[in-house]
């Protein structure tokens, strides 16, 4: 290659670039201006990319019209830019756009399409599409009802962390739905969820704890679950806290509730 020929193949290079560079750039500066709270200057050059082809941006048009932000909410709209984004696989488009149809915003509800495209999300690691999921094939909606494929998109989740997925898959594990029911996977998936604040998991740990289902009875520990969950305004764990005390010796009561300011004081962490 000729010293020329090396030069004109850079330039060429830099030159290709110049356009991609331009799209981040403005990228980051619509997101900057979204993030001051400057709503139209972010629509207007989110707007410019996403005529442009820029998934990004169709993704983040369609949130504003979803959500009224820079605009005028329109839900039609919002969708229209959803579906673009979608199509060039951006997974954030692919759950909203479900979500649209899930819930009949900006198109006609339509179940089957929110699978559709909550799969299309979930199978790109999105935790709310695999919840999603879940809840549909729990339900019947869109699908014939199928607990163990419901039980598989809330492991899913669950497994990456969402405490909602964690404390239904506990659910599903103690009462026997989509797999054969084990005490002990359903006391590991409460736990997790309510070291994460679950206030339904934390009280239904606490029930176990004083029915000995899967544990042995333990009426401190229970005392103290149920406890953070009625604190956090569980409905139906200040009665059941009512019941084990009952059977508690004061001292008894006295060592749970200083368990309980442990457990919340460290963040739902430190509760042995």
């Amino acid at each position: 290659m000729t010293g020329f020929q090396f030069k004109y193949t850079v330039a060429a290079a830099v030159l290709a670039l110049i356009p991609a560079m331009g799209a981040a750039q403005t990228l980051e500066s619509a997101q900057e201006a979204y993030d001051a709270g400057d709503y139209q200057t972010a629509f207007r050059e989110w707007r410019q990319l996403a005529e442009r082809g820029d998934a990004t941006a169709q993704y983040e048009l369609g949130w504003m019209y979803d959500n009224g932000e820079g605009v005028a909410q329109d839900y039609a709209e919002a969708a229209r830019w959803y579906r673009m984004a979608a199509e060039q696989g951006d997974v954030d488009a692919q759950f909203s756009l479900g979500a649209m149809y899930d819930l009949g915003e900006g198109v006609q509800q339509d179940y089957a399409e929110a699978m559709r495209w909550y799969l299309k999300a979930a199978e790109q690691g999105d935790i709310d599409a695999q919840y999603n999921l879940g809840n549909m094939y729990a339900e019947g909606s869109g699908v014939a009802r199928d607990d163990a494929e419901a039980l598989r998109w809330y492991r899913m989740a669950a497994e990456q962390g969402d405490a909602e997925a964690q404390g239904i898959l506990g659910m599903m594990y103690e009462n026997g739905e989509g797999a054969p029911r084990d005490l002990a996977e359903a006391e590991r998936w409460y736990l997790m969820a309510a070291k994460q604040g679950d206030a339904d998991s934390q009280a239904l740990l606490g029930l176990m704890y004083a029915t000995g289902d899967g544990v042995a009875v333990d009426d401190v520990t229970a005392h103290m679950w149920l406890s953070i969950a009625a604190l956090a305004g569980q409905p139906e764990a200040l009665e059941a806290k009512g019941v084990v005390a009952s059977s508690m010796t004061a001292s008894a009561i006295a060592e749970a509730d200083r368990r309980a300011l442990v457990c919340m004081g460290s963040g739902f962490q430190n509760c042995d």
